[in-house]
Protein backbone atom coordinates (compact mmCIF):
# COMPACT_ATOMS: atom_id res chain seq x y z
CA UNK A 1 0.00 0.00 0.00
CA UNK A 2 1.14 3.39 -0.83
CA UNK A 3 1.64 6.21 1.28
CA UNK A 4 -0.84 8.17 -0.78
CA UNK A 5 -3.49 5.84 -0.11
CA UNK A 6 -2.71 5.29 3.61
CA UNK A 7 -2.75 9.11 3.56
CA UNK A 8 -6.28 8.95 1.88
CA UNK A 9 -7.76 6.34 4.46
CA UNK A 10 -7.20 8.60 7.19
CA UNK A 11 -8.54 11.70 5.72
CA UNK A 12 -11.43 9.65 5.25
CA UNK A 13 -11.33 8.67 8.69
CA UNK A 14 -10.72 11.90 10.30
CA UNK A 15 -14.25 13.07 7.87
CA UNK A 16 -15.92 10.87 8.95
CA UNK A 17 -15.37 11.01 12.56
CA UNK A 18 -15.92 14.74 12.62
CA UNK A 19 -19.30 14.24 10.82
CA UNK A 20 -19.92 11.57 13.80
CA UNK A 21 -19.52 13.95 16.30
CA UNK A 22 -21.18 16.89 14.79
CA UNK A 23 -24.41 15.35 13.96
CA UNK A 24 -26.03 14.77 17.65
CA UNK A 25 -25.58 18.44 18.40
CA UNK A 26 -26.98 19.40 15.28
CA UNK A 27 -30.13 16.98 16.03
CA UNK A 28 -30.69 18.29 19.35
CA UNK A 29 -30.87 21.91 18.33
CA UNK A 30 -33.70 20.41 15.46
CA UNK A 31 -35.29 17.79 18.05
CA UNK A 32 -35.80 20.74 20.71
CA UNK A 33 -35.63 23.68 18.16
CA UNK A 34 -33.34 25.92 20.54
CA UNK A 35 -33.90 29.30 19.71
CA UNK A 36 -32.68 32.76 21.72
CA UNK A 37 -34.41 35.48 21.73
CA UNK A 38 -34.01 38.98 22.29
CA UNK A 39 -36.49 41.77 23.49
CA UNK A 40 -35.87 45.23 24.03
CA UNK A 41 -39.55 45.65 25.32
CA UNK A 42 -41.31 43.64 27.91
CA UNK A 43 -43.37 40.83 26.13
CA UNK A 44 -46.28 38.71 27.68
CA UNK A 45 -46.47 35.09 27.26
CA UNK A 46 -49.50 33.04 28.53
CA UNK A 47 -49.51 33.23 32.10
CA UNK A 48 -47.25 36.03 32.70
CA UNK A 49 -45.01 39.01 31.48
CA UNK A 50 -41.43 38.30 30.73
CA UNK A 51 -39.39 42.23 31.45
CA UNK A 52 -36.69 43.54 27.76
CA UNK A 53 -34.03 40.78 28.13
CA UNK A 54 -32.72 37.90 26.46
CA UNK A 55 -34.37 34.30 26.90
CA UNK A 56 -34.07 30.89 25.26
CA UNK A 57 -37.45 29.34 23.71
CA UNK A 58 -37.27 25.52 23.17
CA UNK A 59 -39.86 22.62 23.19
CA UNK A 60 -39.89 19.78 25.84
CA UNK A 61 -38.07 16.45 25.23
CA UNK A 62 -41.14 14.57 24.84
CA UNK A 63 -42.24 11.79 22.02
CA UNK A 64 -45.89 12.28 22.29
CA UNK A 65 -46.11 16.18 22.02
CA UNK A 66 -44.27 18.28 20.09
CA UNK A 67 -46.38 21.77 21.32
CA UNK A 68 -45.12 22.23 24.81
CA UNK A 69 -42.96 25.07 25.06
CA UNK A 70 -40.64 26.32 27.47
CA UNK A 71 -38.84 29.95 28.47
CA UNK A 72 -35.65 29.93 29.96
CA UNK A 73 -32.99 32.64 30.85
CA UNK A 74 -30.04 33.01 28.76
CA UNK A 75 -28.28 30.69 30.62
CA UNK A 76 -31.29 28.38 30.93
CA UNK A 77 -30.48 28.01 34.85
CA UNK A 78 -33.81 29.77 35.73
CA UNK A 79 -37.13 28.18 33.85
CA UNK A 80 -39.91 31.13 33.54
CA UNK A 81 -42.97 29.39 32.31
CA UNK A 82 -43.74 26.02 30.56
CA UNK A 83 -46.91 26.38 27.91
CA UNK A 84 -48.85 24.22 25.90
CA UNK A 85 -49.87 25.68 21.99
CA UNK A 86 -51.57 24.36 19.34
CA UNK A 87 -49.99 23.27 15.85
CA UNK A 88 -49.82 26.54 13.66
CA UNK A 89 -48.71 26.27 9.97
CA UNK A 90 -47.23 28.55 6.73
CA UNK A 91 -47.21 28.19 2.84
CA UNK A 92 -43.94 29.00 3.13
CA UNK A 93 -40.72 28.54 5.43
CA UNK A 94 -37.61 30.99 6.09
CA UNK A 95 -34.15 30.08 6.73
CA UNK A 96 -34.70 32.49 9.86
CA UNK A 97 -36.30 32.38 13.13
CA UNK A 98 -40.42 33.98 12.79
CA UNK A 99 -42.56 35.27 16.03
CA UNK A 100 -45.79 37.09 15.73
CA UNK A 101 -47.08 39.20 18.19
CA UNK A 102 -50.88 40.10 19.49
CA UNK A 103 -51.50 43.19 19.33
CA UNK A 104 -52.99 44.48 22.99
CA UNK A 105 -54.82 47.88 24.18
CA UNK A 106 -52.76 50.91 24.91
CA UNK A 107 -50.44 50.61 27.51
CA UNK A 108 -50.27 47.22 27.51
CA UNK A 109 -47.29 44.32 26.91
CA UNK A 110 -47.49 42.92 23.41
CA UNK A 111 -48.51 38.77 23.32
CA UNK A 112 -46.31 36.53 21.15
CA UNK A 113 -48.66 34.72 19.13
CA UNK A 114 -46.90 32.30 17.35
CA UNK A 115 -43.28 30.84 16.87
CA UNK A 116 -41.80 29.26 13.85
CA UNK A 117 -38.06 27.66 13.91
CA UNK A 118 -36.34 27.85 10.92
CA UNK A 119 -37.30 25.69 7.61
CA UNK A 120 -40.41 24.76 9.47
CA UNK A 121 -44.04 25.07 7.90
CA UNK A 122 -45.55 23.96 10.82
CA UNK A 123 -44.78 26.15 14.23
CA UNK A 124 -46.56 26.73 17.73
CA UNK A 125 -49.56 28.92 18.35
CA UNK A 126 -50.04 30.78 21.82
CA UNK A 127 -53.24 30.66 22.93
CA UNK A 128 -54.48 33.28 25.64
CA UNK A 129 -58.01 33.06 27.20
CA UNK A 130 -60.76 35.67 26.28
CA UNK A 131 -61.35 37.58 29.22
CA UNK A 132 -57.85 38.37 29.74
CA UNK A 133 -56.17 38.10 33.39
CA UNK A 134 -53.96 40.86 35.06
CA UNK A 135 -50.76 39.42 33.59
CA UNK A 136 -47.68 39.23 36.06
CA UNK A 137 -45.00 40.92 35.76
CA UNK A 138 -41.89 41.92 37.41
CA UNK A 139 -41.83 45.70 36.74
CA UNK A 140 -43.79 47.52 39.39
CA UNK A 141 -47.23 48.80 38.11
CA UNK A 142 -48.54 52.49 39.50
CA UNK A 143 -51.81 52.30 40.50
CA UNK A 144 -54.15 54.33 39.24
CA UNK A 145 -54.84 57.97 41.47
CA UNK A 146 -57.40 57.80 43.64
CA UNK A 147 -61.17 59.08 42.83
CA UNK A 148 -61.78 62.22 44.81
CA UNK A 149 -63.85 61.90 47.81
CA UNK A 150 -67.61 63.09 47.10
CA UNK A 151 -68.40 65.53 49.28
CA UNK A 152 -70.41 64.77 52.45
CA UNK A 153 -74.17 64.74 52.33
CA UNK A 154 -75.68 68.28 54.13
CA UNK A 155 -77.96 67.49 57.08
CA UNK A 156 -81.26 68.44 56.21
CA UNK A 157 -84.09 69.50 58.25
CA UNK A 158 -86.45 66.79 58.99
CA UNK A 159 -90.46 67.50 60.10
CA UNK A 160 -90.93 66.71 63.15
CA UNK A 161 -92.45 63.52 63.19
CA UNK A 162 -96.67 63.71 63.89
CA UNK A 163 -97.08 62.82 67.74
CA UNK A 164 -97.94 59.04 68.12
CA UNK A 165 -101.46 58.36 68.84
CA UNK A 166 -102.55 57.76 72.28
CA UNK A 167 -102.77 53.79 72.50
CA UNK A 168 -106.24 52.41 73.28
CA UNK A 169 -107.60 51.73 76.56
CA UNK A 170 -106.94 48.21 77.36
CA UNK A 171 -109.96 46.39 77.74
CA UNK A 172 -111.09 45.66 81.45
CA UNK A 173 -110.43 42.71 82.92
CA UNK A 174 -113.52 40.14 83.06
CA UNK A 175 -114.57 38.59 86.17
CA UNK A 176 -113.59 35.20 86.18
CA UNK A 177 -116.45 32.94 87.33
CA UNK A 178 -115.84 30.23 89.09
CA UNK A 179 -118.00 26.72 88.11
CA UNK A 180 -119.83 25.75 91.54
CA UNK A 181 -120.10 22.57 92.55
CA UNK A 182 -123.99 21.45 92.01
CA UNK A 183 -125.60 21.02 95.75
CA UNK A 184 -125.87 17.43 97.17
CA UNK A 185 -129.09 15.76 97.25
CA UNK A 186 -130.87 15.96 100.28
CA UNK A 187 -130.07 12.58 102.35
CA UNK A 188 -132.98 10.27 102.29
CA UNK A 189 -135.54 10.72 105.60
CA UNK A 190 -134.63 8.01 107.76
CA UNK A 191 -137.64 5.11 107.83
CA UNK A 192 -140.15 5.70 110.34
CA UNK A 193 -139.85 3.22 113.43
CA UNK A 194 -142.91 1.28 114.96
CA UNK A 195 -143.31 2.66 118.60
CA UNK A 196 -143.26 0.00 120.72
CA UNK A 197 -146.19 -1.37 122.48
CA UNK A 198 -146.54 -0.06 125.58
CA UNK A 199 -146.70 -2.17 128.88
CA UNK A 200 -149.63 -1.84 131.61
CA UNK A 201 -148.22 -1.22 134.58
CA UNK A 202 -148.06 -3.97 136.80
CA UNK A 203 -150.36 -3.54 139.92
CA UNK A 204 -148.94 -4.68 143.28
CA UNK A 205 -151.00 -8.27 143.10
CA UNK A 206 -152.36 -10.46 140.71
CA UNK A 207 -155.13 -11.28 143.49
CA UNK A 208 -158.02 -9.38 142.23
CA UNK A 209 -157.25 -10.61 138.47
CA UNK A 210 -158.07 -14.08 139.77
CA UNK A 211 -161.05 -12.83 142.07
CA UNK A 212 -162.59 -10.97 138.38
CA UNK A 213 -161.79 -14.66 136.65
CA UNK A 214 -163.38 -16.62 139.16
CA UNK A 215 -166.51 -14.37 139.49
CA UNK A 216 -166.60 -14.43 135.65
CA UNK A 217 -166.56 -18.04 136.10
CA UNK A 218 -169.38 -18.77 138.45
CA UNK A 219 -171.54 -16.46 136.18
CA UNK A 220 -171.13 -18.46 133.55
CA UNK A 221 -172.03 -21.45 135.36
CA UNK A 222 -175.36 -20.04 136.41
CA UNK A 223 -175.89 -18.84 132.75
CA UNK A 224 -175.79 -22.29 131.35
CA UNK A 225 -177.46 -24.18 134.28
CA UNK A 226 -180.40 -21.79 133.75
CA UNK A 227 -180.68 -22.81 129.97
CA UNK A 228 -180.31 -26.07 130.55
CA UNK A 229 -183.53 -25.40 132.66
Amino acid sequence: MSLESLSRILWSGLLCAGMIALTPTAKADAWDKKTVVTFNEAIEIPGMVLPAGTYVMRLVDSQSDRDIVQFFNRDQTHLYNTVLAIPDYREEPTGHTVITFEERAAGSPRAIRSWFYPGDLWGDEFIYPKVHPVAMTTASVTPPPPAPAAPAPQPQAQAAPAPAAAPAPAPAPQPIQEAKAAPAPPAPAPAPQSAPAKELPKTGSEMPLVGLLGSLAVMTGLVLKRRAV
